[in-house]
């Protein structure tokens, strides 16, 4: 197994250095029963904090299957489960709420009785290129009902898929829990020719001296093993380590295979699409809008365009286009590769926008593109760690919320943040501490610069197997999102639904979603950049 789906690089291979590999055993096998280094055991809280941490951890609590050991054979079996339309032949018009019963059953085809599956759903039309997210609710009785709002006229068809099985969940609950330790960094250090590589994490075991790379600003937590003839200072570089082995027992390993209960879909017992007529003419116009910024779907496809039901979005097809939008104004893209891919594809697409070479590492950053005729800066920095990309500088490696402090804002200022994948090994509240600071940085700027444009841009679906679920499941990105959306609603920043985006298109899910889709999220962020004057 090689980690490349997993990360934001294509360094391949768990290359780990033969000098630290005691100090990495030693890791591997203490349990978390000690007083760990950990940071965010050790942070102290606002009352207000802790209030709004505690919301949150139980906005995001999944139901739990009865207690007691779950046998394979009672666990679900998406080929034994289906579902049903409910009413499939009634006549249905845009704008209208299709409701379909999902039914799950385990292998021996009884029907299970409790919830916490994590299911996925969408209706589409392929002709049109049409799609949208369905809204999945738990009846947490092996029944689940997802609504979906039909959005165009034509032959729409339902496809659910289960991601994964509850018992599943139960597993990557308790990995997230206790081995926090389940990816592991490195850094080098360094003085005159000597040069030694220790391990590094939020949190790392006791029992051995450590560096404390706390950042002074933000409080992030950040410890690497103490070299053992340099200095702390000495430090040179970040990189990821690799991705620890035999996290599962045999048993665990049942409930994540990829043929059997890892994104399967789940078939229909009767119809599994519907006739849609258009709606009368007088209300088209209004027909798509939701003025809700939650609203589900929050928007669709047609003919491969995205359409958000909550702001319009102006088709930025020709590069001239851009170059409008964006003359003087500096546009600064932080975070994971994900956004990174922002970067790229504008770089690309405007031919006047040139990367000026900062001789960066590839893939890493950061980067700079410049287009002087227009007055136009695009910059891409990675976030802080813990980031798995290989090799970072230290000198490179910054938090967003620094950063953030560090611009002055205004309108030709532009900020795009995405921050979700690098984190899912982690207990939540280390994310939850790290949108805090980032949030407070991001008030901060638009108190004194109101008219600056701050997008995020949420997390995506990928391409799951057995290995990458234990570190980067869906259900890990849709939980960290769920605490973005709500941690950031209410703020004046906008948001890019790369989740929906991901969810409701025909192409196979991917870490880094498609052509197709970056445009659509690149078309949504100018839209906000660039609002149409009407």
């Amino acid at each position: 197994f090689s980690p490349q789906h997993l990360d934001d690089d294509a360094v391949s291979g768990l290359n780990w250095i033969t000098e630290n590999s005691a100090q990495h055993s030693l890791s591997q096998t203490t349990k978390s029963t000690g007083k760990p280094y950990c940071g965010y055991t050790q942070q102290t809280l606002s009352k207000r904090e802790q209030a709004e941490q505690e919301s949150l951890l139980a906005a995001i609590q999944w139901p739990k299957p009865p207690d007691g050991k779950i046998a394979f054979a009672q666990s679900t079996d998406p080929t034994r489960s289906d579902f049903m339309i409910v009413k499939p032949s009634r006549l249905f018009k845009v704008g209208d709420q299709l409701e379909v019963l999902v039914r799950m059953r385990d292998f021996q085809g009884k029907p299970k009785q409790y919830g916490g599956d994590y299911l996925q759903a969408r209706i589409h039309s392929p002709g049109l290129k049409a799609g949208a997210a369905g809204r999945i609710v738990d009846c947490h009785n092996g029944l689940y009902k997802v609504f979906f709002t039909l959005l165009w006229p034509g032959e729409v068809k339902v496809s659910v898929s289960l991601v994964h099985p509850s018992e599943a969940i139960q597993v990557l609950l308790r990995l997230r829990e206790e081995r926090p330790d389940r990816v592991y960094f490195k850094s080098s250090f360094k003085s005159g020719r000597y040069s030694e590589t220790t391990e590094c994490n939020v949190c790392l075991p006791g029992g051995l001296p450590v560096c404390n790379f706390t950042d002074l600003y933000t409080g992030e937590p950040w410890f690497c093993y103490k070299p053992r003839k340099l200095s702390c200072a000495s430090r040179i570089s970040h990189a990821k380590g690799g991705y620890l082995k035999g996290l599962l027992t045999q048993e665990e390993s049942l409930f994540f295979q990829s043929d059997v209960n890892i994104k399967r879909p789940i078939l229909s017992s009767g119809p599994d699409s519907v006739i849609v007529k258009p709606k009368a003419f007088t209300d088209s116009s209004s027909m798509d809008r939701a003025e809700d910024p939650t609203a589900s779907p929050s928007g669709y496809y047609y003919e491969d365009q995205w359409r958000s039901r909550t702001h319009w979005i102006h088709n930025f097809n020709k590069s001239d286009d851009i170059t409008e939008c964006l003359q003087g104004k500096v546009i600064h893209l932080f975070g994971d590769s994900t956004i990174r891919q922002w970067f790229e594809y504008l770089t690309a697409f405007v031919p006047d926008l040139v990367e000026f070479n900062l001789g960066s590492p590839k893939n890493v950053g950061p980067f700079m593109s410049v287009d002087l005729k227009h007055n136009i800066l695009l910059k891409f920095r990675c976030h802080g760690p813990p980031i798995r990309f290989s090799t970072v500088f230290s000198s490179e490696l910054r938090y967003i919320a620094n950063e953030l402090r560090g611009i002055v804002g205004g309108r030709n200022t532009v900020v795009a943040i995405t921050i979700w994948s690098h984190f899912s090994t982690f207990p939540v509240e280390v994310y939850i501490r790290r949108l805090r600071n980032i949030r407070r940085a991001v008030v901060q700027l638009l108190d004194r610069s109101p008219k600056t444009s701050i997008v995020i841009r949420t997390a995506n679906v990928q391409e799951l197997g057995p290995e990458v679920s234990l570190f980067n499941s869906d259900w890990y990105s849709f939980q960290l999102d769920s605490v973005m959306r709500k941690m950031f609603s209410g703020i004046a920043v906008h948001f890019v639904d790369a989740w929906e985006m991901s969810v409701a298109h025909y192409s196979p899910h991917n870490l880094h979603p498609n052509e197709v889709i970056v445009k659509n999220q690149i078309d949504a962020f100018l839209s906000y950049v660039c609002p149409l004057q009407t």
